[in-house]
């Protein structure tokens, strides 16, 4: 017992001690004890007194004292554990109040240590004791420890006590051992509503959301002879979301409706989290707008629906309003916020969001660190990205996978397989997801030799199998290298069959190399698979341009228009002192658009008196003559560099987010600009980002 005083103690520091005057003392003193007494002075004071009446050998005394210090009054827990150690017999209440403060202060390990102090003391265990040693086994996790009390509670008759058997189905699913949870359940002869709802939320906790939907739909039936609660609602609330049902989402929207449930906040949250996480924003919204009270977790999943939807300026302007009316964000609030960020390219609102991190010294768990990471890197800043990275005292895979594609994307690729590297010595096992990140890393830097090797690798040391993902990722380092041949022989040779995808992505090389023949079989392919899209035609257009087959481009393009295929415009973001500017190609829509054009007119004879000369092979096809140049001139991330020169200081760094892959001749217009200018100018396009200073880029040419 000893070492479990010590160990707190060590953990723990002293509560600052308050005074309060107790007047005369009862021969009761539970009242005082409990209600009363308010800091640790306040303890000492009637514990004092208590020893001096001799009312400490009291059992029921002594554990009012002990549930004061271990549970009531912060930071008393090793004051509990004195007292505790220095009293000569304590019953078995006393054990159990111990037991249940350890788990609830976070200390389960030294909670599972009192029980065989119980057994040398033969203080014989009751139902409540396994009930609180389960709990505890369920925090750690410890399995092979709960099986053995399991094995006691049986031995002893607990086994068919509610509380023993509901907190035991939990345990066992917290240990991920679920097929004896459900034994656990099964063997129960009368099930009643909180075992139905034990063994849901343990499906739950193991992200098996078609188990929890099946339970639900037994529970319906009349035969069950069970009703449901809140819980249970919000559980199947949740599963219904995971698995987008939304049919059972509305059925127990409407069950709510006619049960007058409608006050009950965590339901009402959860309801418009299904609706959300289904793809009904607006109905969520709807819901929102009508809580009578919306508390930190209401926010969080409306602002997470508006992220999930793609609806991310609506998801920052949610935000700013729950500032605005004094709500504090939480943990989630900022995962989701970070999350629109990153798809926005909104670095001032992000970094708001890390500073006040810091500012409130919120604990840098690996889901906040992670969305750190993810939101610097896709907004270009992936030396605050290594910073956050470095920082974070515990990481997991996804973390590490996390900053290895950030680099990848940044243009780093060497960086990120020294990173993978240094993962594999820190004994974390990458998975799948990780070998796409890495793979990427030797695509966007052409490293050839190295991205075969990952790929042998994956199976051969990782027992991981190839995915469409990992294929497409090796056609790709392949063809941007110029192997089109070798390329076209490693998607014939894969052994499932190869989606458009992977055929696009062939076609997309056969653009860069200029390879007619592999490109028009790759276009076949895609055509047979699914209807091509803008972006197939117009890859296959631009290569009988590039070849100087001028008729086949055009006739290419009559095809789109004849089959009603529109190209996607191009679009490009930049973000000015929190508002997230939007602009077209050739577009007049902005309220600067005059200032705007006139400033990107200044651009493009500037850059042209350094050498820059309009690349029309990339104009509309219906432009002619000196319109070519004018399209060109006008493309829609010109114009955001153009605002964006106008808009910030001097040597402030533009940074810009396109929908589509940035044409060549933006990519050599930008890279004058910067050097015109003295900027740095960072372009997030659909694939990568390109850094530009200087008059180069950080990609070298190579996307």
């Amino acid at each position: 017992m000893a070492a479990v005083v010590s160990a707190w103690m060590a953990r723990t520091t002293t509560a600052a001690i308050g005074v309060t005057v107790i007047g005369e003392f009862p021969s009761d003193p539970k009242s005082i004890i409990l209600k009363q007494c308010k800091t640790r002075k306040d303890l000492q004071q009637v514990h004092a007194h208590l020893i001096k009446t001799r009312l400490i050998h009291n059992p029921s005394v002594t554990e009012n004292l002990l549930e004061s210090a271990a549970i009531i009054i912060p930071n008393s827990l090793p004051y509990a554990l004195s007292i505790f150690n220095s009293t000569p017999h304590p019953h078995r209440s006393a054990y159990n109040l111990m037991i249940r403060a350890l788990t609830y202060h976070h200390s389960p390990r030294h909670s599972l240590l009192l029980f065989p102090h119980m057994s040398r003391n033969l203080v014989p265990p009751d139902h409540f004791t396994l009930a609180a040693l389960f709990k505890a086994c369920s925090k750690l996790p410890a399995l092979t420890e709960g099986q053995q009390l399991h094995a006691h509670a049986l031995k002893r008759g607990f086994h068919s006590t509610a509380s023993v058997q509901n907190t035991l189905i939990h345990m066992y699913a917290a240990c991920s051992s679920l097929h004896l949870a459900r034994q656990v359940f099964d063997e129960i002869p009368h099930t009643d509503l909180v075992a139905w709802n034990s063994i849901m939320a343990g499906y739950a906790i193991n992200n098996c959301w078609d188990h929890v939907v099946a339970l639900f739909l037994t529970m319906r039936e009349p035969f069950s002879g069970v009703g449901f609660d809140d819980v249970t609602l919000i559980t199947v609330l949740t599963a219904c979301g995971r698995l987008a049902n939304l049919e059972l989402g509305e059925w127990i929207a409407e069950y709510v409706e006619v049960n007058g449930m409608k006050k009950k906040l965590n339901l009402m949250t959860s309801l418009l989290d299904m609706y959300a996480k289904c793809g009904e924003v607006d109905k969520a919204r709807v819901l929102f707008d009508e809580l009578e009270r919306k508390d930190v977790v209401a926010w969080s999943a409306m602002i997470s629906g508006y992220g999930q939807a793609n609806r991310c300026s609506e998801a920052l302007g949610l935000f700013r309003e729950m500032l605005r009316v004094k709500v504090d964000p939480n943990e989630a609030t900022m995962v989701s916020v970070l999350y629109s960020c990153a798809i926005l390219g909104a670095v001032e609102m992000g970094k708001w969001v890390h500073f006040y991190v810091r500012r409130n010294k919120l604990k840098l768990t690996v889901t906040l660190g992670t969305a750190l990471i993810d939101f610097y890197a896709k907004c270009g800043s992936i030396e605050n990205a290594v910073e956050v990275f470095e920082k974070m005292r515990v990481r997991n895979v996804i973390s590490w996978t996390a900053i290895i594609h950030g680099l990848a994307g940044n243009g780093q690729g060497r960086r990120a397989l020294e990173l993978f590297h240094a993962m594999r010595e820190a004994k974390v096992e990458p998975n799948d997801v990780t070998f796409i990140a890495v793979l990427s890393a030797c695509n966007h830097v052409g490293l050839v030799e190295e991205g075969r090797e990952l790929f042998l690798s994956m199976s051969r040391d990782c027992g991981i199998e190839p995915r469409m993902e990992h294929y497409g990722c090796m056609v790709d380092i392949l063809g941007r290298a110029g192997l089109i041949d070798e390329a076209f022989k490693f998607v014939r040779s894969m052994p499932v069959e190869p989606n458009a995808v992977i055929w696009r992505t062939l076609l997309a090389s056969c653009r860069v190399h200029k390879n007619v023949m592999v490109g028009e079989e790759s276009f076949r392919q895609i055509t047979q698979l699914e209807p091509a899209h803008s972006g197939d035609h117009i890859l296959l257009s631009n290569i009988y341009a590039l070849v100087g087959r001028s008729k086949d481009a055009l006739r290419v393009r009559c095809q789109m228009r004849e089959m009603g295929v529109k190209k996607s415009p191009g679009c490009s973001l930049i973000e000015l002192e929190g508002v997230v500017h939007e602009f077209l190609s050739e577009d007049d829509e902005h309220s600067h658009s005059e200032e705007i054009y006139r400033a990107t007119e200044e651009m493009i004879k500037r850059i042209k008196s350094a050498g820059y000369e309009p690349n029309t092979a990339v104009a509309r096809i219906d432009a002619e003559g000196e319109d070519k140049v004018v399209s060109v001139s006008h493309h829609s991330e010109k114009l955001a560099i153009a605002f964006g020169l106008i808009k910030t200081q001097p040597g402030a760094a533009i940074r810009i987010s396109k929908n589509l892959r940035v044409c060549i001749d933006c990519h050599n217009a930008t890279k004058i600009i910067s050097k015109m200018y003295n900027r740095k100018i960072i372009v997030r396009d659909r694939n990568r980002f390109h850094h530009f200073h200087e008059g180069s880029c950080s990609c070298n040419d190579y996307w």
